[in-house]
């Protein structure tokens, strides 16, 4: 598939929550350091740390703490322009721990987040549409999926097809969550009407182990490109990815690493630098090993969002 466009940019839609992570390493004093984190909104930090023109789609409060997360983006380099805020809200909060192997684990509040009202509002999805129909990229996740209600959904392909015809490539991480969402049969339909509007797939195999029951990567690559999929890179964690493209099939395999830190973001962490690359023109091979290194590096640090100086070596 070529990428070649007069459109420029990434913008990525979903949601960032405020982020307490738990610290044990003194069992006489544990501590939570704030922080946030987001699936969609850690692909696009690294996006636009990576080079290309990004932008955040979400809701937020007039609360204090909503006013932190946007400056925090904003320092980032994320255009946060067209961001609606909801009066008396405050952001969604989950907490995570991590466990002696860098796994982690969340529990979430964010029922009464805003960024789940986003597509309740038609006057609100045209402001939207407008000011995201000349970006190139357009990025959101499983997760972005579990926000809305049924009418938000529909609300939601809706503006992905209009934004489709005029030539936007939709990319979507099927980052699944079982706690996110009241049955697996509700997730199955949206990630399969999703997939369906979608140039690039980006799915975790675990994920699609857990949601469809695939039994190999060559499995998934299959499901994908019969709904339509004409670009598929399957992350299969410390073996690499499996890369589909008109039938062709690339493994790419990951650096070898003996004991990650903190695997937070590294499904993230891999979208942006395989997104960054094939926007660059990069081919898919190459777009996956930039993907593999990046999260290589993030892995090796804790939180979501590692220092900048940790990947300037990557640009």
């Amino acid at each position: 598939m070529s990428l070649s466009s007069s459109k420029t940019g990434f913008a990525a839609i979903g949601e960032c929550m405020l982020e307490l992570k738990e610290d044990t390493s003194n069992p006489d004093a544990p501590s939570l350091t704030l922080g946030y984190g987001g699936d969609t909104l850690n692909t696009s930090v690294y996006m636009s740390r990576l080079g290309v023109p990004t932008s955040y789609i979400t809701a937020l409060g007039d609360d204090p703490h909503s006013d932190w997360l946007l400056a925090q983006w904003h320092r980032e380099g994320i255009d946060t322009e067209h961001i609606p805020r909801y009066k008396n809200r405050q952001p969604g909060l989950y907490w995570i721990t991590t466990d002696d192997t860098g796994e982690r684990s969340f529990k979430y509040w964010r029922q009464e987040s805003p960024a789940r009202q986003l597509f309740d509002d038609e006057s609100q999805i045209q402001h939207l549409y407008q000011s995201i129909i000349g970006k190139r990229m357009i990025y959101l996740s499983g997760i972005t999926l579990s926000l809305y209600s049924e009418v938000g959904y529909k609300r939601l392909l809706s503006f992905l097809t209009k934004l489709r015809s005029t030539g936007s490539i939709i990319c979507f991480d099927g980052n699944f969550r079982p706690s996110l969402w009241q049955s697996t049969a509700d997730a199955r339909q949206r990630f399969e009407s999703t997939v369906r509007l979608s140039d690039i797939v980006l799915p975790t195999f675990t994920d699609e182990l857990t949601l469809f029951g695939d039994q190999t990567p060559q499995e998934t690559a299959d499901r994908l490109s019969s709904w339509g999929a004409r670009e598929v890179a399957i992350k299969l964690g410390a073996q690499g990815c499996l890369v589909v493209q008109n039938d062709n099939l690339h493994l790419i395999a990951a650096k070898s690493i003996d004991r990650p830190v903190d695997t937070t973001a590294a499904g993230d962490s891999f979208n942006a630098g395989y997104l960054a690359a094939r926007y660059k023109g990069a081919s898919v091979k190459t777009a996956a090993e930039r993907g593999n290194e990046l999260a290589s590096v993030v892995i090796m640090h804790n939180g979501a969002i590692v220092p900048p100086q940790v990947i300037s070596k990557l640009v």
